[in-house]
């Protein structure tokens, strides 16, 4: 029943605009059929990410009117660091300085006694030590923190193994794509090593009930590894919750086990930590010996293991901007990366200042900085994970009643359709990005926005032969946090359901432009080909769907090689203009 108890109610509302499928027909084909383009206005259930969607609650709307936007020294500034602090180290202790600052009760003396405090050791140096040995970066998101530490871990190692050709690998149990196209700009080779069984057969009726953490990493495979290469992996990176293994996540023995990896081999290991309380919940409620522990010890023995971590403050924190990047003072990290006239922590420093702004608020606002801070508390609370959790959950047991498709057990911020199943016996092939297709076919009749976290995403085309194996072909619904009602769910549980008995007509997708690009599912062109019977062309012969699909292809990868927006798209227009394949 926890699972089911309220956690909020609702104090404000948006009103939707309705739309209907031929209205969105035309959009869609305005914005050449890329759903990241599709005017969120528009969208009746927007499922396409939880970062940065979530409905703040009344405390952080309240912090928010304490924001303060001095250049230099902000309020919000000292209270992120506490409560990192809070969150990351301290467990049960927590000090909840944000309190003062709401309630107005701060003074002088508080602020010597508590902001100015001289503290080394953990991932927040304060006092002196923040200005001598920096180790705390606030950026504008996630993704800028990555682009922080991988280039300067990079700036470090040409300087550092100037004889060395090959490129240095990041070790991890799964690359999100940003994640993973940062650390490929900045020159490194990535390694994904997921623990095997993501599809693995799981039972519908032990939902809720058990959990296998298959977001874990394959500790016999990194092992296997480190014993050849270890002096050319830069770091291991053990994603919480694993992004790209259906939001799976990762037990605490597993974290240790990669850590006494890390430690063994002499490699840093940090944590993407984007989802690092619905993880501690999975591992309250699923690991042995862990049943007992509250949140927040929970977080703290997870985090003691790590060297460093990246998040982004818009999911677990609740907030609709803002990331961090952070390292343990005197940790392997920061040995490992210091030294050539400058410590790492100044480095780093030297770029946000140069790129983002002032350190104390890295590109965000001071109102932006206290939603953040009350948001680490927020999201961390039990009954609110339990909620979010359940809230998935209810949705996976529902969609499975209808026989839908999808990898189990759900995680922990959304759910991921199997499309090889759900296609099964439809004759759709990767390269065809039939999963694309659906996502299409779902906004434009029923005005529902997901993902594809497939073929297309994960650029299938592009990939080896032995790459292409670890590919998999899923949709993702991301659950915003406090945003969405059962009404919305079930409309969408309804909507996809339709769609897989009707799955034969849903279209497969060819690019007409930006194939080549990096992360292309942002930007790049699509056209829809809808499957037909049989047509006959101008001279009066048939042609397969299958030579009309390799000629939409052939289009398509002419406009890979021609990289010229234009004609690019033209001539994948052309190519897709035959007989047997309705171009829509």
């Amino acid at each position: 029943m926890e699972s089911l108890l309220p956690s909020h109610t609702a104090l404000v509302v948006r009103t939707l605009i309705k739309t209907n499928p031929e209205e969105r027909k035309r959009v869609l084909q305005s914005v050449d059929y890329n759903i990241f383009a599709f005017p969120a206005a528009l969208v009746t259930c927007d499922f396409l990410s939880d970062s940065g969607t979530s409905a703040m609650t009344d405390i952080q709307w309240a912090a928010m009117l304490r924001g303060d936007e001095s250049y230099g020294r902000n309020t919000g500034y000292y209270c992120l660091l506490d409560a990192f602090r809070d969150i990351f180290e301290r467990g049960e202790s927590r000090k909840l300085l944000y309190r003062d600052v709401l309630a107005g009760t701060i003074d002088s003396q508080f602020i010597q006694n508590n902001f100015l405090e001289s503290h080394e050791g953990g991932f927040v140096n304060g006092g002196t030590y923040q200005l001598t040995r920096p180790n705390f970066f606030i950026l504008p998101q996630g993704r800028c923190a990555e682009a922080l530490l991988f280039s300067n871990m990079m700036e470090v190692l040409r300087m550092s193994r100037p004889e060395k050709e090959s490129r240095p690998v990041i070790i991890s149990n799964g690359f999100f794509d940003t994640t993973g196209a940062n650390a490929s700009a900045a020159g490194f080779e990535l390694k994904t090593l997921s623990q095997p069984g993501l599809r693995k057969y799981f039972p519908d009726e032990l939902i809720g009930k058990e959990n296998h953490f298959k977001g874990n990493l394959d500790i016999d495979q990194t092992k296997r590894f480190l014993v050849g290469n270890s002096d050319n992996v830069a770091l291991l990176l053990v994603t919480i919750t694993n992004n790209y293994a259906a939001a799976q996540p990762v037990s605490m023995e597993n974290i240790r086990q990669a850590a006494e990896l890390a430690k063994c081999f002499g490699i840093p290991i940090f944590f993407d930590a984007c989802r690092f309380a619905e993880n501690a919940k999975f591992i309250k409620d699923f690991e042995q010996g862990y049943a007992d522990h509250s949140i927040s010890r929970i977080i703290q023995e997870m985090f003691s293991y790590v060297d460093g971590f990246t998040i982004s403050l818009k999911k677990d924190a609740v907030a609709n901007i803002g990331g961090v990047v952070c390292f343990r003072d005197g940790g392997r990290f920061a040995q490992v990366y210091s030294g050539f006239d400058a410590h790492i922590g100044l480095r780093m420093k030297e770029k946000q200042i140069l790129t983002y702004g002032n350190d104390s608020y890295g590109a965000l606002s001071g109102r932006d900085l206290m939603a953040a801070s009350v948001g680490l508390y927020e999201g961390t609370k039990e009954a609110f994970l339990s909620s979010r959790i359940g809230q998935v959950q209810r949705m996976a047991q529902r969609l499975r009643e209808n026989g839908i498709p999808m990898l189990l057990p759900p995680g922990g911020h959304a759910i991921y359709l199997d499309m090889v199943a759900f296609f099964s016996g439809c004759h759709r092939e990767p390269h065809d990005f039939a999963s694309v297709g659906f996502t299409v076919k779902l906004l434009e009749d029923y005005g529902i926005r997901a993902f594809e976290s497939g073929p297309f995403a994960w650029e299938f085309d592009k990939k080896t032969i032995a790459e292409r194996e670890t590919i998999p072909d899923l949709v993702r619904f991301a659950m915003p946090r406090n945003a969405m009602s059962f009404e919305h769910i079930n409309y969408t549980i309804t909507a996809i359901t339709r769609l897989y008995k009707d799955r034969d007509s849903i279209p497969n997708m060819c690019i007409s432009r930006g194939a080549h690009l990096r992360l292309r599912h942002f930007s790049c062109g699509l056209i829809p080909i809808y499957p037909a019977t049989a047509a006959s062309s101008p001279s009066g012969t048939k042609r397969s769907i299958d030579d009309q699909l390799d000629a939409c292809r052939c289009g398509s990868h002419y406009a890979r090689g021609l990289r010229d927006g234009e004609q690019c798209y033209q001539q994948a227009r052309d190519a897709a203009s035959l007989p047997k394949i309705q171009a829509r």
